[in-house]
């Protein structure tokens, strides 16, 4: 089936599926019942089911008659007889996540115990969307390049994107927001007939399910926490470690592994010379871009290719071969490339700027930006919440999680996650009472439980599934890296390649 006919297709479950709660009193909502039928005809897909819900554009005044739409997806047991119902979320934040129940059909300790739910959370995906007009400055300029007329074109695009955002989202924009996000998962719970849920969380997922918990902690049961963020500070600090976390990757697991196979990718025989490699194609695409068949490549693009292949161990090869080909060392190889909507990009900067009271101005980020750049080149220099300084922001306060009252919460953790670094996963550990931390030694890949580390993924079901809770923290070996052309996707890659598929 071509991307329209789905397209068409999943339009019609969702309006089919929608049925408009009366908006005179919150607890109507709660009433609706959602209208599930299969997301699609593709092959491959006939054990996900979608709906969706509706609940109040804002909670904290949900008489008002503004309401938004939230698609939602499950996957069911066979026998159909589910112990639990288990949500997820694959992060962002601005994840679309309804094909994420997919991934654990091949868990079947999960998915035939438990209903499985994908959720498109407020602003993405199939659910009432945010957007910034498509406008993203990231990446528009080489951050490397301090000049005092180059980081006003980096400031005036942030400041010119918050502006964006926020008028295209309209009044909606002004509701997408951590708080608000979680009175909905709530109501679902409520619509789909549950005391309590479980939750199992990549990456933003973990921030979303710590507050989850913290919002309301007698209607969650057990709570999985993958490669986590340190929620129990703000947004702001979390992205502050971005660059750290992304520089420790490359340099101890990634440049070693290229230099490796030096002899299929001729870059280096030491990480240093590989690293020189990169510096080199780096300059000399600053000075003159490339265009290659599936697009054309500048020094940021560079940049951004390499920040991507350090999520998984699995996107090694991809990301060397590219630098390869750049540096002229490889033949190119015609392949194809995924788009991403506008709609995600915006949820993210919009709960980011929403939720954060940020610290400082324009002097404040040309400060950090070479500050954290000089520290950690690969990433140090991109400013992703730079458009908060410039932000419009409403009157949140978010509740700080701290576990207290919260079912004992399983944290996953590898000890060089790029984006979500150790060494802020360990202080919202410290911070979250009754947590357990499982460690994933010698391991730097981002989203760990479903794929394939078989102690990380037993550990995870006898909590989750069994109910055995670990009597305190513990550990698990990481996976080695493996050699090149290995074709492979952990669970959150999975999902993203599933919506492709689809169209989503």
């Amino acid at each position: 089936m071509h991307r329209k006919r789905i397209a068409a297709a999943l339009a019609a479950a969702t309006a089919t599926s929608l049925l408009i709660a009366p908006p005179a009193q919150a607890s109507g909502f709660a009433a609706q019942e959602i209208k599930w039928q299969k997301c699609t005809d593709e092959p491959g897909f006939e054990r996900l089911e979608c709906g969706s819900f509706t609940a109040p554009m804002d909670w904290n005044n949900p008489r008002n008659g503004k309401t938004v739409t939230i698609a939602v997806s499950r996957t069911v047991p066979l026998n159909g007889k589910a112990k639990t119902a288990v949500f997820t979320n694959p992060g962002g934040p601005g994840g679309a996540g309804r094909t994420l129940p997919l991934v654990y059909l091949n868990r079947p300790k999960l998915s035939e115990n438990a209903e499985v739910y994908g959720i498109d959370v407020r602003g993405t995906g199939a659910s009432s969307n945010v957007t910034c007009g498509g406008f993203d400055t990231l990446g528009s300029t080489d951050p490397r390049d301090r000049s005092r007329a180059n980081l006003d074109l980096i400031h005036s695009g942030m400041e010119l994107q918050a502006k964006f955002c926020q008028t295209k989202s309209g009044e909606f924009g002004r509701y997408v927001t951590t708080e608000q996000t979680v009175k909905d998962l709530d109501l679902l719970r409520q619509v789909i007939g549950r005391k309590k849920v479980d939750w199992l969380g990549y990456s933003g997922g973990s921030w979303m399910g710590a507050y989850y918990a913290t919002y309301f902690p007698k209607t969650l049961g057990k709570i999985v926490l993958d490669s986590n963020t340190e929620f129990t500070a703000p947004w702001q600090t979390v992205f502050g470690d971005f660059g750290m976390g992304f520089e420790r990757r490359f340099r101890v697991d990634f440049l070693p592994w290229v230099a490796k196979y030096d002899d299929v990718y001729h870059l280096g025989k030491t990480a240093e010379e590989v690293r020189q490699a990169y510096e080199r194609t780096r300059a000399e695409l600053a000075r003159q871009p490339v265009t290659l068949p599936d697009g054309t490549y500048h020094a940021v693009t560079l940049d951004l290719v390499l920040v991507q292949g350090q999520y998984s161990k699995y996107a090694f090869d991809g990301a060397a071969r590219k630098l390869a080909e750049l540096a002229g060392a490889v033949p190119v190889q015609v392949t194809a490339q995924a788009g991403y909507p506008d709609a995600q990009n915006a949820t993210l900067h919009t709960i980011l700027c929403n939720d954060t009271k940020f610290r400082g101005g324009r002097e404040f980020l040309e400060r950090d930006g070479t500050r954290d750049g000089a520290k950690w080149p690969l990433m140090g220099y991109y400013q992703i919440m730079g458009p908060c300084a410039f932000w419009d922001r409403p009157d949140v306060n978010l509740k700080r999680p701290d576990g207290i009252g919260v079912a004992p919460s399983l944290m996953v953790q590898s000890v060089r996650d790029a984006p979500t670094p150790v060494e802020g996963a360990r202080k919202a550990h410290a911070g979250f009472a009754g947590s357990r931390m499982l460690t994933v030694r010698d391991e730097g890949d981002h989203g760990i439980y479903g794929f394939d580390n078989a102690c990380v993924n037993d550990v995870v079901e006898r909590y989750l599934v069994d109910g055995v809770t670990p009597p305190g923290d513990l550990s698990c070996p990481g996976v080695p890296l493996p050699e090149p052309g290995a074709r492979q996707a952990g669970p959150l890659e999975q999902a993203r390649r599933l919506a492709v598929q689809l169209g989503w």
